[in-house]
């Protein structure tokens, strides 16, 4: 589902189109993913009147000619943690066509989506906002006030100006992994723009988190057909570095198959290290919607009983 820029200008705006993204996803799948999720069958009770009928379980009716309701007690003892990386380079492309998103503005609302799921089942998120050092961090909970709360950080997110600032993402998911005393689906959103010596940080600080018992998805962020697949056109560019402001001048053709082998490189040490570590790893491109974000996070929530 699309939205143009326009729909981020007031605060509301990212609750409503985060329901309807939702929404729009679980009308696309066959069977509701909702199903026994924010619910769990507890015990029979004798049917007293006013009861809903709709909770009698009739086989054992069938069978004891007594009506007796199914009593539920609610799942709500999830947490989720949700992880932001809130460096420069999390705002390309600066210039779009259309209604694409920067990658800033796909992850707060996959975020928004996912927080929107959290709470209909009554669990408790958190959200952690990081470039070069941490910007915001909360603890879990499911609170009306904490999701409002929430929707107000990933709103100051979109619309903040990017201002050369760098990513240490080991020394945030250290940090994260210390603070989350109790077993933690940890949801990270990164476009995991490394340098060699800082993915091996990255790498124990991932392998923290799951030390510590925690269940990790990370998303990663990035615009495939430019950042990955490098596809421009053949001729000259200006690049310009949105975290340290180099800037190089280019053709893309002089570059492209190098830059593409080393992109490879880079994303089949992250597939191996996540392999290891048991952590899912997700391919986010911007330009493919939502669904993409949301049906990970679904199976992984269905195999989670914290």
């Amino acid at each position: 589902m699309n939205f143009t820029n326009e729909s981020f200008h007031t605060f509301d705006n990212i609750e409503l189109l985060a329901k309807q993204v939702v929404e729009g996803f679980i009308i696309g799948l066959h069977k509701s993913p909702f199903h026994g999720f924010s619910v769990e069958f507890a015990e029979h009770r004798l049917y007293n009147s006013g009861d809903s009928i709709k909770d009698i379980d009739w086989k054992v009716f069938a069978r004891t000619d007594k009506m007796y309701v199914k009593k539920y007690e609610e799942e709500t003892n999830l947490r989720c943690q949700i992880v932001i990386d809130a460096s420069s380079s999390m705002y390309f492309p600066l210039e779009r066509e259309g209604n694409m998103y920067n990658k800033m503005e796909f992850s707060c609302m996959a975020s928004a989506a996912l927080m929107h799921i959290l709470k209909q089942q009554r669990d408790g998120v958190g959200l952690t906002i990081f470039d070069n050092d941490i910007l915001f961090n909360s603890k879990a909970s499911s609170t009306n006030l904490h999701h409002k709360l929430l929707l107000a950080q990933l709103y100051k997110l979109v619309n903040q100006s990017p201002k050369l600032a760098k990513t240490n993402i080991s020394t945030a998911l250290h940090q994260v992994a210390e603070s989350l005393h109790k077993r933690s689906l940890v949801i990270i959103f990164s476009d995991m723009m490394e340098s060699e010596i800082d993915r091996k940080d990255l790498f124990l600080a991932l392998q923290h988190l799951k030390h510590n018992k925690h269940e990790v998805i990370l998303f990663h962020v990035a615009n495939k057909k430019l950042e990955l697949d490098f596809d421009f056109k053949n001729r000259p560019y200006h690049f310009i570095d949105m975290e340290s402001g180099a800037e190089i001048k280019l053709q893309a053709n002089q570059v492209r198959e190098y830059y593409v082998a080393e992109m490879d490189k880079i994303k089949a040490e992250l597939k191996l290290k996540c392999a290891q570590y048991k952590i899912d790893l997700i391919e986010a491109d911007i330009n493919l919607g939502f669904d993409q974000i949301l049906l990970p996070y679904l199976m992984k929530r269905t195999k989670m009983r914290i």
